[in-house]
């Protein structure tokens, strides 16, 4: 079978990849302390003080995967029941990789409103929140207003996705010996993803703690690049354009590519094309990580010279994928009650990544996604950030 009659034939003998199993084996002796009329002991201490939740149920270990299925994947708007197999795929890594119980939820509806309201509602029973697949712009708005309700809100695909391509390209530049500060990145997708990247590359308050904000950043979405003369932009890339295009360029990728260091793609399948990187500076980066097609090929790209090629996919060398970021991240966030995850515990999670690749390679820039040491690391990195910012209860 190929890879779509395995993937479906896995999904269908097991009826999804998720269950739920007891932590206790129930019999007669004990159904009197799980249940009635011992549950209530528990239940009075809760009520006497809500913090004891923490001591007498699984809230502190547990995330849910939120999800409007409005942009999942590569796939976009396929709606919510659609997109329930990847919530259940982000749920099982959470477990298999961090040891955290995650519930996918997919809601009913794209409205903004509806779905803070409905995150709010559920987050009593939860540690965390993991926001997923829910379209640019809505995705920032609903992130920004969740972030006081008590408990980690992290939309992955900005934050996961920025913390592994910023690593990624960390150890890229150690083995090319190229300066991060130096570079000319073009990125593909104003989506979620790509915005959050071109922030975190720019933030000085972040790049402190790398280097210098880099030469030159592009950023284009589906009409072409993004300038300063362009009257359709909405308000969330409007915004970026203090820290784009320093010359101004205008035009397609084509353009945007010319003499460029750096393609990171968060966008669609194909757009990049051979004679493209042929056109970019020497020993090009190119990270064409849409899913499950990337922006162009592996060996395409370096038969057209790539110096370094990466996707997202774990069926090609060099996976640059989320997985290597969120479990780690909601890990250290549980183990310290964390109210929120602030941009100082993602920074933290991306000097810890690329610093546990001791000796990066051209095809090996970041660990395996199932190496459960490497989220050890990022969890110790993310909970001393947790403490020292105080954002920690524990």
């Amino acid at each position: 079978m190929d890879l779509k009659e395995d993937a479906l034939e896995l999904h269908k003998r097991n009826r999804g990849k998720l269950c739920v199993q007891s932590k206790i084996s129930i019999n007669k002796e004990n159904l009197k302390l799980v249940y009635t009329p011992g549950v209530a002991e528990p239940c009075i201490e809760i009520a006497r003080d809500k913090n004891k939740v923490w001591d007498y149920t699984f809230k502190g270990n547990t995330v849910a995967v939120v999800s409007d299925g409005s942009a999942v994947l590569g796939l976009g708007n396929i709606g919510p029941l659609a997109g329930l197999p990847v919530m259940e795929g982000k749920a099982i890594l959470f477990k298999e990789l961090a040891g955290i119980d995650a519930f996918p939820i997919v809601l009913d509806t794209q409205d903004t409103e509806e779905i803070i309201k409905t995150v709010k509602n559920i987050a009593p029973t939860f540690g965390g929140i993991n926001l997923e697949d829910i379209a640019a712009p809505r995705c920032f708005e609903v992130e920004e207003r969740l972030q006081d309700i008590g408990i980690p809100v992290f939309h992955d695909d900005q934050h996961g996705t920025e913390i592994v391509v910023l690593s990624a390209l960390m150890n890229a530049c150690r083995v090319l010996k190229k300066n991060i500060a130096d570079l000319t990145v073009v990125i593909s997708g104003a989506g979620a993803a790509g915005l959050s990247i071109a922030k975190t590359l720019q933030c000085v308050d972040i790049n402190k703690q790398i280097c210098a904000p880099i030469n030159n950043l592009i950023l284009c979405d589906s009409v072409g690049i993004i300038h300063k003369e362009r009257t359709d932009l909405n308000e969330s890339k409007a915004k970026m354009l203090m820290y784009l295009n320093r010359e101004n360029k205008k035009g397609g990728l084509k353009e945007a590519l010319e003499g460029a260091d750096v393609f990171i793609g968060v966008s669609k399948p194909d757009v990049l094309k051979p004679e493209m990187i042929k056109s970019m500076n020497e020993n090009p980066i190119i990270f064409a990580m849409a899913n499950p097609t990337p922006e162009i090929m592996p060996d395409q790209a370096l038969k057209a010279g790539a110096a370094i090629v990466a996707t997202g996919r774990s069926d090609f060398p060099n996976q640059i994928n989320n997985a290597l970021a969120f479990p780690g991240v909601f890990r250290g966030a549980l183990d310290t009650r964390s109210v929120r995850i602030n941009s100082e515990m993602r920074m933290a999670a991306i000097r810890a990544l690329a610093g546990y690749v001791k000796n990066p390679e051209r095809d090996q820039l970041l660990p395996p996604v199932l190496d459960k040491n490497a989220v050890g690391v990022v969890a110790e990195a993310v909970k001393k950030a947790a403490i020292e910012t105080g954002v920690a209860r524990v």
